[in-house]
């Protein structure tokens, strides 16, 4: 989920930290997804954010 929004972030010219303090998260909230479980509602602002489904960001990288 998080290489899914790097890759995001990468095609529209901006940076994780940038995406956070957009959305309003603190500084590493979405660098913590690497390893824990993001709360449903900042997984649906990004999703959002992105114009995309929240399926589409947590989809198993292999089907992908």
């Amino acid at each position: 989920m998080y290489e899914r929004i790097k890759k995001l972030c990468q095609e529209r010219g901006i940076n994780i930290k940038s995406l956070e303090r957009e959305l309003g998260f603190s500084n590493g909230t979405i660098h913590f997804w690497k390893k824990g479980s993001p709360r449903v509602d900042r997984l649906k602002a990004v999703a959002d954010y992105f114009g995309v489904t929240v399926d589409a960001l947590i989809a198993d990288e292999r089907t992908a």
